[in-house]
């Protein structure tokens, strides 16, 4: 299976499924000298981890980061740093139905059609457990940016089916995000979320949302004119997250309804440093970081497991009913915050570092 590496300079390598062994990455690119323990691995991880409050799937793993080679006396020595997380609480006979069932909207059937042979056990590499391995990349690559040159990622739930918090990204701080269970920085709309994601479990079902990715004290510079803009990047790293359906950044679709002269954002410059009056590029202009803060979007979709019977096939083709099994999130968004926070920072880290060889 290929597909399975992202990053030029700075990669990772994503491997294990979700009922095996284990899952991981293997991290390679990154600078010597960083200072670097499991815990700075375990803190991201933790807010990823199933089980974690009464709106999350009800398998418990701790999700415990090792880290296998890389790391010398609590630093980075430049080799490949391997971080493994154990498996412990698996139950692949919650899916033994799946043999021979296909689940409407997810991805086994187009597994089995372009492999010829796929893994039941809960979705194999299609499980959402599998961003594992993004979440530990990625927290190397927030910590390697927060360090070295001052950046901030904060991610945070904005919209839970029709429900929409009312914030401003520029003033969202991780510890509003991280104040409740659904983390969503607007606490009112926390506990509507929360109440209708435990009502909508109750039906058997599942929710999409939307969830809001901010980069602050990105460099001016990063990002590679025509395919490799930083903009492009981040949608690829947003759409190849599980559930994703959707990606914009700055103003997005809604630019489409504005004029020039109101899109534009205008310059200034204050204390010597040159500035925009508004925001509306997202923080990208050219596909290059122009200062400012960088925004964005993603749409996730709601799960495709869930609690109510579905009709489908089987692998002959014949109708069938699929019964409710297994154990899943009624709604992947309070999980995926962390997971949008370290595909940015994966992105961003690649090019922190790809803009460090382009100037002499």
């Amino acid at each position: 299976m290929s597909g399975n590496t992202f990053g030029q300079l700075f990669k990772i390598t994503t491997f294990g499924e979700s009922h095996g062994e284990g899952v991981g990455c293997v991290i390679d690119g990154c600078p010597a000298g960083l200072e670097l323990s499991s815990n700075d691995i375990q803190k991201e991880l933790d807010k990823r981890k199933p089980g974690q409050s009464k709106i999350t799937t009800t398998r418990q793993e701790s999700d415990t980061a090792e880290i296998l080679s890389g790391v010398f006396e609590g630093r980075t020595i430049g080799t490949p740093i391997m971080i493994f997380v154990r498996n412990k609480n698996q139950r692949p006979e919650d899916y033994a139905v799946l043999k021979d069932l296909y689940r409407p909207s997810h991805a086994d059937y187009v597994y089995e059609a372009k492999y010829g042979f796929r893994d039941w056990r809960g979705g194999g590499r299609a499980s959402a457990r599998e961003t594992i391995g993004r979440v530990a990349g990625g927290a190397v690559a927030i910590k390697f940016l927060k360090d070295k040159a001052g950046l901030e990622f904060v991610s945070y739930v904005e919209q839970i089916g029709d429900i929409k918090a009312d914030v401003d990204y520029r003033e969202v701080m991780i510890e509003n995000v991280e104040a409740n269970i659904v983390r969503c920085p607007d606490q009112a709309s926390a506990q509507k979320m929360t109440e209708l994601i435990e009502k909508t479990r109750e039906q058997g079902d599942s929710l999409g949302g939307v969830i809001v990715g901010v980069v602050r004290n990105a460099p001016v510079g990063l990002g590679e004119p025509v395919f490799d803009k930083l903009s492009a990047d981040l949608a690829k790293a947003m759409l190849s997250i599980p559930a994703v359906k959707g990606f914009e950044y700055g103003s997005g679709f809604a630019s489409v309804t504005k004029r020039g002269s109101e899109h534009n954002d205008e310059f200034y410059a204050e204390n010597g440093k040159i500035m925009t009056r508004t925001n509306n590029s997202g923080g990208i202009q050219g596909g290059i970081s122009n200062g400012q803060d960088i925004y964005f979007r993603v749409a996730f979709k709601a799960p495709a497991t869930i609690g109510k019977e579905q009709r489908t096939i089987d692998k002959k083709g014949k109708e069938a009913v699929l019964a409710p099994g297994g154990r899943h999130d009624p709604c992947v968004l309070p999980r995926a915050v962390p997971i949008v926070s370290s595909m940015a920072a994966l992105v961003v880290m690649d090019h922190y570092l790809r803009q460090k060889v382009s100037k002499s």
